[in-house]
């Protein structure tokens, strides 16, 4: 058997420790080459959802100079034969830039920008769900809709085993890791540090961030923000993250339930309010928008995480701060709950109401769309 084959269990390791090794390289060399002037050309990183619905992809195209607003921007394509997206015998692919941000990593006026994925024959893709997210904030923006996501994920070394976790073996029990300090309860600090600091630089709405429940796993928000705007700062944040994490050589999880057993899951709880709910006696809103969320509770599963439910299905179970999957819940100060209403919003009669079923890897698009969607445009 393997496990009587000399030195399997060396081999296999001291290769994989080679790989992490060779994948990684010196940052104070990189420095030398970016501080070179580039003259009054930009680079442009072009940033898309792939055809997982849940993936991030971009690449570079140089610019004659600096874009002024999003129409300076082209066009631009990929092989979505390589993305999932389309077949190898028609695999052109169109960006069609959307949002535009400074770029943390390379400064200067270089930029990042966000874009929708067009196929050959000008459909949206068919996980492109911003245009239709879109079209439906357009319909209830006399609504002013507002939202706030608290994105949760885990950091992983790249053997997918928990950073900081022991690795023939598990921490403490979970405890003292949320909202900890110390290097024996909080792993990763340096990744959420930078990671922050890069959002504010790309003038994304970023509200806040802490360690989580278990260890490893941190939070981030993002918010208030109305519309579409929730969207395009949430996935160009996860964006910002994967490449932070990747300069430390660390992978980041947007798995619901990374971990099985007695540990806690992540979500992206999303905080939604209009107008009317914020203002004096908006309590009476915030009421009837949970009414109907109750009768529409399979819906919104199916489009809370990218499988249509089977991911939450591993996460929502009615432990470890989550509601069941299989019904609807809502309670004031209550995270056993599928809608939560804060005390404090309680107490004043006005504010907001936390949805907490969207998993850790949502499309913030399909989620925010189907909210609207409800508690505005009666289903439509």
């Amino acid at each position: 058997s393997v496990l009587h084959r000399p030195n399997y269990f060396y081999h296999k390791y001291s290769t994989l420790n080679i790989m992490q090794n060779n994948a990684q390289t010196s940052k104070a060399v990189l420095d030398r080459y970016m501080s070179l002037p580039q003259g009054t050309r930009v680079q442009a990183t072009y940033i898309w959802i792939d055809g997982t619905g849940q993936g991030l992809r971009s690449k570079t195209k140089t610019l004659e100079g600096k874009p002024g607003k999003l129409e300076d921007l082209p066009i631009w394509n990929y092989d979505g034969s390589s993305c999932h997206q389309a077949e190898g015998s028609n695999s052109d692919t169109y960006l069609h830039p959307v949002k535009m941000y400074p770029c943390p990593f390379r400064r200067g006026d270089n930029v990042l920008v966000l874009c929708e994925a067009y196929k050959y024959n000008k459909e949206p893709t068919k996980t492109n769900k911003r245009k239709d997210c879109l079209a439906v904030m357009e319909k209830a923006k006399d609504y002013k809709p507002w939202f706030g996501i608290e994105q949760e994920y885990t950091l992983m070394d790249q053997d997918k085993h928990p950073f900081g976790w022991p690795k023939n073996g598990f921490p403490g029990p979970q405890g003292p890791y949320y909202c900890a300090v110390g290097a024996s309860r909080v792993y990763g600090r340096d990744i959420v540090e930078a990671h922050y600091r890069c959002c504010l630089y790309a003038g994304i709405r970023i509200a806040g961030a802490n360690a989580q429940v278990m260890p490893a796993q941190w939070e981030f928000q993002v918010g208030p923000t109305e519309g579409i705007d929730i969207g395009d700062d949430l996935w160009v944040a996860r964006y910002l993250l994967e490449r932070v994490a990747e300069d430390f050589g660390v992978v980041v999880s947007l798995d619901p339930k990374p971990m099985v057993g007695d540990w806690n899951g992540a979500g992206a709880h999303c905080n939604f309010s209009t107008k009317a709910m914020r203002e004096k006696g908006g309590m009476e809103h915030i009421e009837a928008a949970i009414e109907k969320l109750s009768k529409t509770h399979d819906r919104h599963i199916k489009q809370y995480d990218p499988n249509e439910g089977k991911d939450n299905e591993r996460r929502l179970t009615g432990a470890h701060e989550t509601s069941s999957i299989l019904d609807f819940s809502s309670g004031v100060a209550n995270r056993g709950a599928s809608i939560r209403i804060p005390r404090e919003v309680s107490a004043q009669g006005y504010g907001y109401l936390e949805d907490r079923r969207p998993s850790s890897n949502c499309d913030p698009y399909s989620v925010t769309m189907v909210i609207v969607k409800t508690t505005c445009l009666g289903g439509e």
